[in-house]
């Protein structure tokens, strides 16, 4: 939708300029998206930390797409309940990085303060990589529950 109501694809290179957003990512690092015992709980940690930053991300974004206000709204209700339940899944849920109120309105400052002609790429990159971030997230639960006895 963004491609087609802003004319802002992948591929701009206006875009590829501009982005300097520290987005969560999970990498192969993080434990090769569960492959092996032992790097589960870091990978539910990255995860869940990296939902937790994405909460002032989507506020932004809720803020400022106002013609998708409800469904952002959504989204990051869903990402915070998700964060909760992968949170308490890790076994010392306190290592989750969940950043406080003085970093969250230091980004969402930093965030309003793009100026207004790459607002609709800050926007399609917050989403881009959410929806990347999310893959990955799913990859990781669906392994999960496959290998442990939980539900989400």
């Amino acid at each position: 939708q963004m491609c087609e109501k802003f004319t802002v694809c992948t591929n701009s290179m206006e875009m590829l300029l501009h982005n300097k957003l520290n987005l969560p990512k999970v990498t192969e690092e993080d434990g090769d998206f569960l492959t092996f015992l032992s790097f589960q709980d870091k990978c539910l940690r990255k995860i869940s930390s990296g939902l937790y930053t994405f909460q002032t991300y989507l506020k932004y974004v809720q803020e400022t797409f106002i013609s998708e206000n409800q469904n952002v709204e959504s989204l990051s209700y869903s990402t915070e309940h998700l964060a909760r339940i992968l949170r308490h899944m890790v076994i010392n849920p306190e290592e989750v990085i969940v950043p406080d109120a003085a970093t969250q309105e230091s980004l969402h400052t930093k965030l309003k303060s793009t100026k207004a002609w790459t607002e609709k790429i800050t926007i399609h990159l917050i989403i881009r990589d959410f929806t990347s971030f999310m893959e990955k997230t799913v990859r990781a639960v669906r392994y999960l529950k496959n290998t442990r006895s939980f539900s989400v």
